[in-house]
């Protein structure tokens, strides 16, 4: 890239960071690179709100799920030096776990394809959110309590913390050591990352880290999280680290062909269709390019990180804005490159008039999982599942999807008051518009237990409605209002620090019409069910 594009490329990233830009907010750094070389560095924003410093080239930031990739890493790196199978039974490695677990694989583990229930929202169901201080052993019980699977292994897709937390007691009870003296060693040292570390104690003080935030009511507040962090999200890293990350994924020069193509090779589901999870990748294509991507999540910080490899491109961008959208930010900044080589575009939406009759809310008549759609002024489709919004773009068969989310994800109306809803494996449901104005099950307070969960809840009514609050393994949990959805469906609204959830709950009738249960699903953890007590 000469001088003067990569000037005009500087100069549209500055476009881009406009709105963060000489304010006192927090921001978003960007880096790109093409033919591993770092052509683009740009910040907007504060690192600290408190002492006025500004996000530079040095500034670190926690990038949560990005970490995936590189636990995937380690346990490649000990599967190519024969310490390990990864098709092995992950229970012959970790024998806590139940003999449920018992034909899950390493390899399912990495694909997410283990139906290992998710270890954050298995405390969420006990009243738990991020802020919340438990321990490493709290998340391995809950793990462990679970005698359900949300689909038998390898059949399915579901993102799951739980899996990666697993590779990384693997990794740490194969080599010896912990895990991040395992990525210092075997990772971030050869390569000359060192502004990367791995940080189970979010306590701990971390040089040049970024404060993340939060909006809350039009004020930025300190984002409060207080979880252990392990082989899922651990990683303080960098623009600068990651960029040596992606420049490596293309030379090989430290980490070998074998483990880096390891890392982005995805396996077909059971039935053979495919499983757009590599091994923390995502392998999907994007303008009719190969790209392997992953986004993090965490209180107060959001990252992307994007290769097209074909191209010679990667795009991080960081954020310690709990508000920003570092995914859509990395696209579009893609988007500035691959319109130099005349990539397609994207399929535009159909008009607003043709979605609008789609907005509202819809109901899977199996599962009691529910989809609202929103339609705005201008056009632009919402689909939300679980509280968490997600903007919709348009396919080249004609359906909505959310191809930047961690699910999977079509939709196209089926109807005046039903739509076609796909997805992971192929599977396709048509899901039914929900009653107008249902009303709460008069029945419905009372405590429902969950063994599994180790959580009562107690459910009543007053004045406002009712509402539901957990008793669980480590906290009473606040009170959640519920929602009638129809006539024996309930949304069951559970705010956390990340976003304003909900979890989805089906009331469970005996043969003479009494309650006997609540059967739960939420984004992570299905059919969990409460017998009433």
């Amino acid at each position: 890239m000469n001088d003067l594009d990569r000037r005009a490329l500087n100069n549209r990233i500055d476009a881009l960071l406009a709105p963060w830009r000489d304010k006192p907010t927090p921001g978003v750094t960007v880096g790109v690179l093409v033919d591993d070389e770092l052509v683009a560095h740009r910040h907007a924003g504060l690192a600290s709100l408190e002492l006025g410093v500004p996000i530079d080239d040095r500034t670190c930031f926690r990038i949560a799920s990005v970490s995936k990739q590189f636990t995937c890493a380690a346990i490649l790196l000990l599967a190519e030096r024969g310490m390990l199978d990864v098709e092995a039974k992950a229970r012959s490695l970790i024998n806590e776990l139940p003999e449920e677990y018992a034909d899950i694989t390493v390899a399912q583990l990495m694909h997410n394809t283990s139906g290992i229930r998710d270890m954050l929202e298995i405390q969420r169901h006990g009243g738990g959110d991020l802020y919340v201080p438990i321990t490493s052993d709290d998340l391995l019980e809950g793990i462990c309590r679970q005698r359900t699977l949300n689909f038998a292994p390898g059949t399915r897709y579901l993102y799951s913390n739980s899996n990666f937390f697993l590779l990384g007691l693997v990794v740490e009870r194969l080599s010896g050591i912990k895990l991040a003296a395992f990525l210092e060693r075997e990772v971030f040292a050869p390569l000359g990352m060192t502004g990367t570390r791995h940080t189970p104690d979010v306590r701990v003080a971390i040089p040049r880290l970024a404060t993340g935030y939060l909006v809350d009511d039009g004020t930025f507040i300190r984002a409060p999280h207080a979880f252990p962090l392990g082989g899922e999200g651990g990683l303080v890293s960098c623009v600068e680290d990651l960029a040596i990350w992606a420049r490596n994924a293309s030379t090989a020069r430290v980490l070998g062909e074998g483990v880096l193509r390891a890392l982005e090779r995805a396996t077909p589901f059971v039935n053979g269709t495919h499983n757009m999870y590599a091994r923390g990748l995502v392998a999907r294509p994007y303008r009719g390019v190969r790209s392997f991507s992953h986004g993090g999540l965490w209180p107060g910080f959001r990252t992307e990180y994007l290769r097209a490899p074909d191209q010679q491109i990667a795009v991080i961008a960081i954020s310690n804005h709990g508000a920003a959208d570092p995914n859509l930010l990395a696209h579009r900044v893609l988007d500035i490159l691959l319109d130099r080589i005349d990539a397609p575009k994207n399929p535009t939406l159909p008009p607003r008039e043709s979605l609008a009759p789609m907005a509202g809310r819809y109901i899977d008549p199996a599962t009691g999982a529910t989809l609202d759609v929103a339609v705005s002024d201008t056009g632009v489709p919402t689909l939300t599942t679980n509280g968490l919004p997600s903007i919709a773009e348009a396919t080249y068969d004609g359906r909505l999807c959310v191809p930047r989310s961690s699910s999977v994800f079509f939709v196209r109306a089926a109807g005046a008051d039903a739509v076609e809803v796909e997805l992971d494996a192929g599977t396709v449901a048509v899901w039914q518009r929900t009653p107008a104005e249902p009303d709460l099950p008069d029945d419905l307070p009372g405590t429902y237990v969950s063994e599994e969960m180790a959580t009562r809840w107690v459910i009543t009514k007053d004045s406002d409605g009712m509402s539901a609050r957990a008793f669980g393994p480590v906290i009473r949990g606040a009170k959640w209002q519920l929602e009638a959805i129809g006539p024996d469906d309930v949304r069951v609204h559970v705010p956390g620090t990340l976003m304003r959830g909900w979890l989805d709950a089906r009331v469970e009738r005996d043969g003479a019409g009494a309650i006997a249960a609540l059967v739960v699903n939420g984004g992570r953890v299905k059919a969990a069910r409460y017998a009433r007590a």
